[in-house]
């Protein structure tokens, strides 16, 4: 009975370990956009060109591996990252990813896109691997987000507001926004609407103060 026991408990921190590794390195893909704003700056339309081109050879190569095709490098990348429910399937993260970068910079002042696109890169990024490490408090409605990863969300999101804005109120609105859109279940269409809606709000908010 001990021995039975002890079998499944190592199965289940051999798989909670597997999910964390999944989850630091998906998410450290996110982290690495907070590069994309200083190369924006400096190189704007050659960035916006190399997102894009990036973004279009994704989708090929992703949609081969979906149909069984293994391409270098993306099938190795996504078979990492991949998340459980997009196992067999085409992985759509990396797509609404730089969709949502793009959309920024396009839409948006550069300030306002910086907001958004690190509310993105930090944001969402250090929510999920605080939830996954060390989570405990499940948000009632919110199937299955944790006070955890919540409020690293909103910390990330006042701060980095904060470093690009220096201005305290807007950066506390925008934290809450954001955290309230890390709340729901978008799956990876929140990689989309942070950085637009969040860009979007600094964009009109920060002219007023």
């Amino acid at each position: 009975m001990i021995r039975v026991f002890c079998v499944q408990a190592g199965i289940v921190v051999k798989k909670r370990l597997n999910d964390v590794r999944k989850e630091v390195f998906r998410k450290g893909i996110h982290l690495c956009t907070a590069f994309v704003p200083f190369l924006l700056h400096y190189r704007y339309v050659p960035t916006l060109c190399l997102l894009f081109a990036a973004g279009i050879f994704y989708v090929v190569a992703e949609h081969l591996r979906s149909k069984g095709r293994y391409i270098p490098l993306v099938s190795d990348i996504t078979a990492a990252a991949a998340r459980k429910r997009d196992e067999h399937t085409f992985v759509l993260g990396p797509v609404t990813l730089v969709a949502g970068i793009l959309a920024a910079a396009l839409l948006w002042n550069e300030q306002a896109a910086v907001v958004g696109i690190f509310a993105l890169a930090f944001g969402d990024g250090l929510a999920s691997l605080a939830g996954k490490t060390f989570g405990r408090i499940k948000i009632p409605f919110t199937f299955g987000k944790t006070a955890a990863g919540s409020l690293t969300c909103f910390a990330a999101i006042f701060c980095t507001t904060f470093f690009v804005s220096g201005n305290c109120a807007v950066s506390l609105v925008i934290a809450l926004v954001g955290m309230a859109i890390e709340m729901l279940p978008l799956k990876d269409f929140d990689n989309l609407i942070i950085p637009v809606l969040l860009g979007g709000i600094a964009q009109h908010l920060l002219p007023l103060v």
